[in-house]
């Protein structure tokens, strides 16, 4: 004859105590959070950022309120190029330095960089500049040769004392480019790559 322990019995097994299924839940719920909250951290501090533009200084390309996705990781890969749209940390001094910049980079490692009759020389030869709407209104500049890992940059609004860039604070270094403006998410009205 087989002998049955009470542990093999078909028996009901005793019902849970009451609330603890919720604090369970709760619990479930609050490590999901913290694990998507930290991660989404990890994301931000070294793959991307989003970011809103203040100011005027790259007007026609963004506007005031514009937001932005930004790429960290991409000059880990490979080199800033002329024309990328990036966000830097501001080199400036003073009452008027900001935590970061948008411009533009439109000059390059051992690029001679000069402003002459209202236009953007780079290598002796004027740059054809479609994303402003008006020739550069500020004076002459330079002109000047850029050293190793220096980067010349401008915002794209060229009315005169609209755009604190290179031609005040000088050249910047590949350390202080935060990462690339990829495109503008927001407002869906203007998304659009840069």
């Amino acid at each position: 004859m087989e002998h049955v322990t009470s542990e093999q019995r078909n028996e009901p097994s005793k019902p849970e105590q009451p609330g603890k299924s919720w604090v369970v839940e709760l619990w479930d719920w609050v490590k999901t959070i913290v694990v998507a909250f930290v991660i989404m951290m990890l994301l931000n501090l070294f793959v991307f950022n989003l970011s809103m533009v203040k100011g005027q200084s790259m007007q026609p390309t963004l506007v005031e309120r514009d937001r932005l996705f930004v790429n960290k990781i991409v000059y880990h890969l490979g080199t800033p190029s002329r024309s990328d749209v990036i966000v830097l940390r501001d080199p400036s001094e003073g009452v008027e330095k900001k935590d970061f910049l948008v411009k533009r980079i439109v000059g390059l490692p051992g690029d001679t960089i000069e402003v002459r009759d209202h236009h953007l020389y780079v290598n002796g030869e004027q740059q054809a500049e479609t994303y402003t709407d008006i020739e550069v209104q500020d004076p002459d500049f330079g002109p000047i040769t850029l050293a190793p890992d220096h980067f010349f940059v401008m915002g794209d609004n060229r009315h005169e004392g609209k755009s604190k860039d290179s031609r005040v604070f000088g050249s910047i270094t590949s350390d202080q480019i935060v990462g690339k403006a990829e495109f503008i998410f927001w407002p869906f009205s203007e998304l659009k790559k840069l």
